[in-house]
């Protein structure tokens, strides 16, 4: 038999067995459009976790004074570093590596009043670059300026949660608060941040006012923290290992004792996120592995009722010259066909599912923002439409190799005599 012969008898087996083959293929089309939309889910997922962490700083470098544990230029161990406002004009100017820093003051507890409202919550005291590493998005308004942290402008940014507080549905920008008494203008509403991952109070909760302004309520001489952001990622680790030296020169500690100054880099913790997200996506397409399995199964069952039916076909082809090899090609190209069209209307499905549902929430009703913020976003990916057809295709090459390699076995004559 020539191989368009072939396809001539494969084309009719699947026209005669219209319902039979129809029937298959959608539920081979359900398992890819399961897999798709699954892995697509995994995806989304991972996405939006990795997103909400990033929220906190794009990449966020956090630093705390300590203790040393060694000695170090004639001072004794056990002495308390206190990090100074000094430190963070000395770094500026000797680390060009740092990007943007800024000093932080934490006044938790502050009363916080507008009119008939009071707000009891964190106010922090930060320079204008603060935003910046800080991934701080106006709702409303502006952030602090250099204008204010020079003139010592009593401004306030407010949280969106805070602002929801003191001023519930009225625009808060040139309006007045009371902080512990004294006056402040707000110039602008945060955006809502759908923060999983905070070093104190979320940034939804607090008030931001300039850091020269806060000597109204403390000495401004020792931060309680400095944040700082390095110009690239890739030279992370230099820029820390440059601050920690500036810091060693001039508190007089030994650059290499990690408990003078205690540092976090978050993005040292994202890994944590992306083992979550990996976790998930291998989950749920193991899931959808199984689904296409079962697919798998029900063709195979389909295939070997059709030799079963097709025995005394299967006898005739061969007593006109039909080989093995060709009664073997015949059941995997029905078999190939089937996954194929299969697979095809599949992906179709799974893009068509996921364009519908576009998001579902994930941190949205937790945070309590309709902005599409923290959800699900649903989107094809090339790696799941490759890795479903492929299995697919494998499952239907197995899944149909049996049936054929029965089929291609039969004894002609024995063929020709079942009823």
């Amino acid at each position: 038999m020539s191989f368009s012969s072939i396809i001539h008898e494969a084309g009719q087996a699947l026209k005669f067995n219209r319902q039979r083959s129809i029937l298959t293929t959608v539920s081979l089309a359900w398992g890819v459009a399961c897999f798709v939309i699954l892995y697509s889910y995994g995806d989304g997922f991972h996405l939006a976790l990795r997103t909400a962490f990033q929220t906190v700083g794009q990449d966020l470098v956090l630093m705390f004074g300590g203790r040393t544990s060694s000695q170090a230029g004639g001072e004794r161990a056990g002495r308390r570093v206190r990090l100074e406002t000094t430190d963070v004009d000395e770094i500026r100017a000797t680390v060009p590596l740092v990007l943007a820093i800024s000093p932080e003051m934490m006044d938790g507890g502050r009363t916080v009043v507008h009119e008939h409202r009071s707000y009891a919550t964190m106010v922090r005291s930060v320079r204008p670059s603060y935003g910046r590493i800080r991934n701080q998005t106006m709702e409303s308004g502006r952030w602090l300026d250099q204008d204010d942290e020079n003139e010592k402008h009593r401004v306030a940014v407010l949280g969106a949660q805070a602002a929801d507080k003191l001023f519930g549905e009225v625009p808060p920008e040139g309006e007045d608060i009371t902080i512990d008494g004294l006056r402040f203008t707000v110039v602008g509403v945060l955006r809502t941040k759908t923060q999983i991952a905070n070093y104190n109070t979320p940034d939804n909760e607090c008030v931001f006012i300039p850091f020269q302004t806060a000597s109204l309520f403390r000495d401004l001489k020792y931060p309680d923290d400095i944040v700082w952001m390095p110009a690239n990622p890739l030279f992370r680790e230099t820029a820390v290992r440059q601050v920690t030296e500036t810091l060693a020169r001039l508190h007089n500690f030994s650059p290499n004792d990690d408990h003078a100054i205690r540092t976090f880099v978050f993005n040292e913790f994202i890994h944590l996120v992306d083992s979550m997200g990996i976790a998930l996506r291998l989950l749920l397409g193991f899931v959808g592995t199984l689904t296409l399995a079962i697919g798998g199964v029900g063709l195979a069952n389909i295939m070997l009722v059709s030799v079963t039916q097709r025995t005394r076909e299967i006898g005739i082809l061969k007593s006109i010259g039909a080989t093995q090899r060709a009664i073997l090609a015949q059941f995997l190209l029905e078999a190939v066909a089937i996954v194929t069209v299969g697979g095809a209307l599949g992906v179709a499905a799974g893009w068509a599912i996921t364009s519908i549902l576009g998001g579902l929430p994930l941190l949205g009703p937790l945070f309590h923002t309709t902005n599409g913020a923290g959800d699900v976003q649903l989107g094809i990916s090339a790696f799941a439409v490759i890795t479903s057809t492929g299995l697919l295709e494998a499952v239907g090459l197995i899944a149909g190799l049996l049936p054929a390699i029965k089929a291609a076995r039969l004894d002609p004559i024995e063929s020709l005599r079942y009823e």
